[in-house]
């Protein structure tokens, strides 16, 4: 195993983008540890993780991959097998099990209202496309960020398709089972309950687990310093 210090690799969810890491980027950077925020495609579970892999490919050294959200679907598909991913950060984030989707553990323990939230429309590739309504995504998405912030996400939030969210996870091997992995929950998420990321996280064997009582889905973005706290943590023990 190598000495170097680890690259982290950002991805985010459904209904975010890249900027969304903003405030943990720039605390990272702070402490000299090398960052990218990757622009995860959101077009289906294969592909996204397709993609994060010619990422993490194109980096010099080890990595520790970060998914928020759908994102942990994505993390945990593309470190799979991988001999350069040496740690899992799932912040509000799903860590499935093989055949496990989005919308199925969603439904797993009560709390979530994102279903309500969400609008869809047809694309031209086939299936639908998902989005959070700009009445709702304020309150269901990020309702500890201030209202003026709150409005530029949803007007930047990058649609999902509905196939991303619904297919199980293809590997048979899941990354959180060979790799250590560290929780970042949201006590008031809104779009993946906590219970269900407290199940997700003992399920997993974490290292390490971080709940901040009355945080968000958007917890990258309200509590950037508890984030970027996690990801340290991973960075220096791997």
């Amino acid at each position: 195993m190598s000495d170097q210090k680890p690259t982290v690799v950002l991805v985010h969810g459904a209904f975010a983008e890249s900027a969304s890491w903003s405030g943990v980027v720039e605390r990272l950077r702070g402490r000299s540890i090398d960052v990218v925020a990757a622009a995860n495609p959101l077009r289906g579970v294969s592909g996204d993780a397709a993609y994060v892999r010619d990422v993490v490919a194109a980096i010099s050294g080890p990595v520790v991959l970060v998914g928020h959200s759908y994102g942990g679907v994505v993390i945990t598909e593309a470190a799979s097998g991988s001999d350069k991913v040496r740690g899992l950060v799932y912040v509000c984030g799903f860590a499935p099990e093989h055949g496990e989707s989005a919308i199925a553990l969603s439904g797993m323990f009560p709390g979530s209202t994102l279903g309500q939230a969400l609008t869809g429309y047809p694309v031209s590739t086939g299936g639908n496309e998902l989005a959070i309504r700009p009445d709702a995504f304020h309150q269901q998405f990020a309702a500890d960020v201030p209202a003026a912030r709150a409005a530029v996400m949803c007007a930047t939030q990058r649609p999902v398709t509905e196939q991303a969210l619904a297919t199980g996870l293809p590997t048979a091997a899941p990354a959180w089972k060979s790799l250590p992995s560290w929780f970042v929950i949201g006590d008031d998420d809104r779009c993946i309950p906590a219970q269900l990321q407290r199940f997700m996280a003992t399920r997993a064997g974490a290292k390490g687990v971080s709940a901040v009582p009355g945080a968000s889905h958007a917890i990258a973005v309200s509590q950037p310093d508890v984030v970027t706290a996690a990801i340290v943590e991973a960075v220096e023990a791997v």
